[in-house]
């Protein structure tokens, strides 16, 4: 079944882990995206949000997201997208064209109860490793461009879709004899 014709991303268009394209590193978008590259954006974004509305998720099976990178759908470009509240109560929804990480903390955190991924079908215990506060500059799909200082979960989020940019999965970060063992820095915290 085709579903490219909806407004939305379904989980059969998500590609899954063992596709050499998450393995890649994505080439950056022409700005401004052109119509056919904002539609994928666009789609991409209506899928996190209809995922995240607990009936629309189960009327067309959808596992919820709040963060979908270019590759995750086989699009060879740098543009994510995310929809989520962060740790202040604040939506945060934004187009990542060509987005670059230009300053973090020595600072580290992770998600207590590890991370999850839409292209990983399966649960993947321990424990991700990330700075805790980020500076991300990036553009608008019209160009424009814009910088963002996050902290806590919201730089999580946006550490995990951009290493998808890079071809770098999650469980990477781990600590591959023991994942649940956190790395030897000065400071680390879980969120």
């Amino acid at each position: 079944m085709n579903n490219s014709s909806l407004s939305f991303i379904t989980m059969d268009e998500i590609v899954r882990e063992g596709d050499p394209i998450l393995r890649k590193v994505v080439d950056p978008v022409k700005l401004p995206l052109s119509e056919e590259d904002r539609k994928r954006a666009n789609r991409m974004m209506e899928f996190l949000k209809k995922s995240q509305d607990e009936q629309l998720a189960e009327k067309y099976g959808l596992r919820p997201g709040i963060g979908l990178s270019a590759n995750q759908i086989g699009w060879n470009g740098r543009v994510f997208v995310v929809y989520f509240t962060d740790d202040q109560d604040r939506q945060l929804e934004y187009i990542f064209c060509n987005p670059k990480l230009v300053s973090h903390s020595t600072a580290m955190v992770y998600l207590e109860h590890g991370e999850g991924c839409l292209s990983v079908d399966r649960d993947v215990e321990g424990f991700v490793p990330r700075y805790e506060k980020i500076t991300i500059k990036a553009f608008n799909p019209e160009g424009k461009p814009f910088t963002l200082k996050l902290k806590g979960f919201a730089a999580v989020v946006m550490q995990h879709e951009l290493d998808h940019l890079n071809g770098v999965m999650f469980y990477d970060h781990m600590d591959k004899k023991d994942p649940n063992r956190l790395p030897d820095v000065e400071f680390i915290r879980p969120l």
